[in-house]
């Protein structure tokens, strides 16, 4: 016994075609974001950031760790001194 089509549809609701699901370029509306910061911006304050966790790090390396003064980190002489360090074992 066979069931024709027309007698027992689909249970699958009808598609829209693809022209329906996509509004047109020109109906299409872009969201404009605003930026809180130009990114120009950002990557200055991510400069600067790196900068001053370098420096936050060098003074506790030589201040706490290596028991110096934290300020001596930022003279040329301390790092003359490490370079003599260095240089004078190979």
């Amino acid at each position: 016994m066979e069931t024709s089509p027309a007698k027992y549809p689909s249970l699958e609701p009808e598609r829209p075609s693809l022209e329906e699901q996509r509004p047109s370029r020109t109906k299409r509306k872009r969201k404009v974001r605003v930026r809180l910061l130009p990114i120009w911006l950002r990557i200055v304050l991510v400069f600067v950031l790196s900068i001053l966790a370098l420096s936050l790090g060098l003074m506790f390396g030589y201040g706490v760790i290596g028991d110096g003064n934290p300020f001596d980190v930022f003279k040329r002489d301390t790092w003359q001194h490490i370079i003599d360090i260095v240089t004078k074992a190979s």
